[in-house]
């Protein structure tokens, strides 16, 4: 079925680009196979912060609400599908994790 669009164009700046986060960036993570979490949460985090701080401070927190989780247990990394093999002291944007990346994992 076709869609008839009201206007000729769409044409208007996203309202969750890069430059209305100033030092921060949104990144997205996905636990992959768990029917608790089955969709990617949304995390804003400064792009100078540490992975191993990322993850201490909000991954472990979240993926936390599931029993089966245990922290630093994390494997299978990817980052916008390509194999990653965080370190824990590199920052966010040292790792080229950038704003809207999605981050995967299998505990």
């Amino acid at each position: 079925m076709a869609v008839r669009a009201i206007t000729e164009t769409y044409d208007f700046p996203s309202r969750s680009r890069q430059e209305l986060y100033g030092d921060d960036q949104l990144v997205h993570v996905l636990w992959k196979g768990n029917p608790l979490l089955c969709a990617a949460a949304t995390f804003r985090a400064p792009r100078a912060m540490p992975f191993g701080e990322f993850l201490a401070g909000l991954i472990d927190p979240w993926a936390g609400s599931d029993p089966d989780y245990r922290p630093g247990a994390g494997r299978g990394w990817t980052l916008d599908g390509a194999a990653f093999d965080p370190s824990p002291e590199a920052s966010l944007a040292e790792l080229g994790v950038g704003h809207k990346s999605l981050l995967t994992f299998e505990a």
